[in-house]
């Protein structure tokens, strides 16, 4: 019994040291868990609720924090503009070179591709996705992990990319450390979520649109 209570006293030690980062990555997964099994209905719909607004209630209810703490604000919008003009220009042409590989071609055709439609469906996923990601985790764990919190949310944004082309997935390892290391150096998710939807929207306009078949 005195060892079952010495350990019940370790674990609410550590319980009680870490409880903001448990609070944060229990929640990030079993959002990520939900979403895999519970889609509610399109999916911008479901990422918006929970990637967007579960996180934010977590944020005010659990955490008892702001919310525009989180990387809503502009942050140092000189430093992280420079950042999204430079990586969109190189990114631009890999991107087109890339989508005549046969592997994206067959993952990403898409039949009667309308370009506003597709915009607005992948502005809403992808402002869910990249806050949860580069938003509430980054933030929520910085105090305790500083650049660490890079890494961290560095493994659920490569895992949710499983069943997509290889090279895509592989490429998500260097991509999600880039996003986080720019989040976390201009304190605003903005450039991470600039700099994705660019790569989405061309990429796919490259398939659909800019491929002579």
């Amino acid at each position: 019994m005195g060892f079952l209570r010495t350990e019940l006293r370790s674990i609410g030690r550590y319980v009680a040291d870490y409880k903001n980062e448990i609070v944060v990555i229990g929640s990030a997964m079993l959002f990520l868990s939900l979403d895999r099994y519970h889609q509610l209905g399109t999916e911008w719909q479901s990422s918006l609720f929970y990637y967007l607004l579960l996180p934010i209630l977590v944020i005010v209810f659990l955490l008892r924090k702001n919310p525009l703490n989180f990387g809503f604000q502009r942050g140092e919008i000189r430093k992280w503009a420079s950042y999204v003009g430079i990586t969109c220009l190189i990114a631009a042409p890999i991107l087109y070179l890339t989508s005549r590989m046969a592997a994206f071609q067959g993952y990403y055709d898409m039949q009667h591709f309308r370009l506003g439609n597709y915009f607005w469906v992948t502005f809403a996923n992808l402002f869910g996705s990249e806050f949860l990601f580069r938003g509430f985790m980054i933030f929520g764990l910085k105090n305790r992990f500083k650049e660490g919190s890079i890494l961290i949310q560095l493994i659920p944004f490569v895992l949710v990319h499983f069943g997509k082309p290889e090279l895509e997935t592989l490429s998500t390892i260097l991509t999600g450390i880039y996003f986080g290391y720019i989040v976390y150096r201009t304190n605003s998710f903005w450039p991470a979520f600039l700099i994705h939807m660019f790569i989405n929207i061309f990429f796919v306009v490259s398939v659909n649109l800019l491929y002579l078949r």
